[in-house]
């Protein structure tokens, strides 16, 4: 994910979406905010989807650093990782 680009869209149902920058596929993820938290947050509920969805690319990234287990799998298959 980190050599793409990715941007933040809001949809027409109301939805705030990521999706891979110039492409019109199903967005990777979206945000879809209750009527009460929308009534609170009014015109920052882009500014608060964006948050959000940076602190969950952030928690992507940081996943080669949880120890060993966190996911407990039942059949591991291993990966080569390419460290630049």
């Amino acid at each position: 994910m980190s050599s793409e680009t990715f941007e933040i869209i809001e949809l027409a149902n109301g939805e705030v979406a990521l999706r891979r920058a110039g492409h019109e596929e199903d967005p990777l993820v979206s945000i879809q905010f209750s009527a009460e938290s929308l009534q609170f947050l009014r015109k920052h509920k882009v500014a608060v989807a964006r948050a959000m969805l940076e602190a969950g690319i952030e928690a992507v990234q940081n996943l080669e650093d949880l120890e060993p287990g966190y996911f407990e799998e039942e059949e591991s298959m291993p990966v080569n990782h390419t460290i630049h």
